[in-house]
């Protein structure tokens, strides 16, 4: 049976003006903004579930929305009011330091500290503290990001995620790449042991005792992986390395590599290798994407558990720490659980470009 017809939900130019504007609205008040693009879609005659597909929200928020407009018209997409003390800072106010905040720095630093935003505004600084506390804002923390300009990002990550999303048959798909120049680290002074309230310590200075580095190739399917130092790491050693998992690897198998774009993978000693093993077949990720090989989540997990908090006083310890941390994964190994598809990551990519345009615009 048909769902129930909504009544159509009409709006006055001024209503449809005031919305727009609050639509529009990139840096502040994102709720409310959301609100009023609901109500908008609204209006031109979807259904709540058209509506929740094409904000990506659930129903029962359009749902709840559109009827409190249709209740109070503008003044019921606003947050109602809450039980306790009543506040001393009205909206305008607060809306002032969220958009001075975001919008504006001071004229002696990068960003906004509480004490400065607190004399600018003429608030104390616990206020402005628990306004940014409450909108998420952090002045002093900067995040980094780095989108690839290959030009042939598109077909590599369809054709990377397709791997992991549906394996081909009768194949085994490995994850390779190399984790180099890891060093072998000492510290100058004995560690002082963790206690009750109170963390490990560490010297801040340390002492070098020379470097190694990983080859590791992680197959998909299983987690296991294989895995090797090298005193170097050139296109001889990574053919080593390609011996070692040819030997691993059964014959009757096709050999799907995942690669990234680093010079010693496409040396001519590399490209003979593979053109003389027919069921080799290489993929390489993106230039600036290595998010896109699951072998970086392995090296992530090594260097928190093993080589960032450890100490090694020889390449010879710091070797054995590596073989040993692959021994033990591979003993109960886990393969990584791969959820985006590439249009769910191309997407993600859109969005974030185009958010950030209009933000600039």
């Amino acid at each position: 049976m048909a769902g129930r017809q909504l009544a159509a939900l009409v709006l006055s130019d001024a209503e449809r003006r005031e919305l727009t504007s609050l639509a529009a609205r990139r840096n502040t008040a994102q709720a409310l903004a959301l609100r009023a693009r609901i109500v908008l879609r609204c209006a031109t005659g979807r259904q709540n579930k058209q509506v929740a597909a094409d904000l990506q929200l659930d129903q029962t928020t359009v749902g709840k929305w559109r009827r409190r407009f249709a209740e109070h018209r503008i003044d019921g997409l606003r947050d109602e009011p809450r039980s306790g003390t009543p506040r001393t800072i009205d909206d305008a106010r607060i809306e002032a330091v969220i958009v001075r905040t975001l919008e504006s720095v001071p004229a002696d630093a990068t960003h906004w500290s509480s004490r400065g935003m607190a004399r600018a505004c003429g608030l104390s600084v616990s206020t402005v503290q628990r306004i940014w506390r409450a909108f998420g804002l952090q002045p002093h923390r900067l995040g980094s990001f780095k989108l690839s300009t290959d030009p042939d990002f598109v077909a590599k990550v369809r054709d990377v995620v397709g791997l992991y999303v549906s394996p081909p048959a009768h194949a085994v798909v490995l994850c390779v790449d190399e984790k180099s120049q890891i060093q072998a680290l000492d510290r100058s002074q004995p560690m002082l042991p963790m206690r009750p309230g109170q963390p490990a310590r560490r010297s801040h200075d340390y002492k070098r005792h020379g470097t190694t580095s990983l080859f590791a190739a992680l197959d998909i399917a299983t987690g296991r992986v294989i895995g090797k130092c090298y005193a170097r790491h050139r296109a001889i050693e990574f053919r080593k390395f390609l011996d070692e998992i040819e030997a691993a690897v059964p014959a009757d198998l096709d050999v799907h590599l995942v690669i990234d774009n680093y010079a010693t993978h496409k040396a001519p000693l590399i490209r003979n290798w593979f053109n003389r093993r027919p069921r080799w077949h290489v993929h390489l990720t993106p230039t600036s994407s290595s998010w896109v090989n699951q072998v970086e989540r392995f090296f992530a997990l090594l260097t928190e558990r093993q080589i960032r908090p450890g100490i090694h006083r020889s390449v010879v310890a710091l070797k054995a720490t590596i073989t040993t941390f692959i021994e033990q994964h591979n003993a109960n190994p886990k393969p990584f659980r791969w959820t985006k598809s590439a249009d769910d990551i191309l997407a993600s990519i859109e969005r974030f470009c185009v958010y950030n345009a209009q933000a600039k615009a």
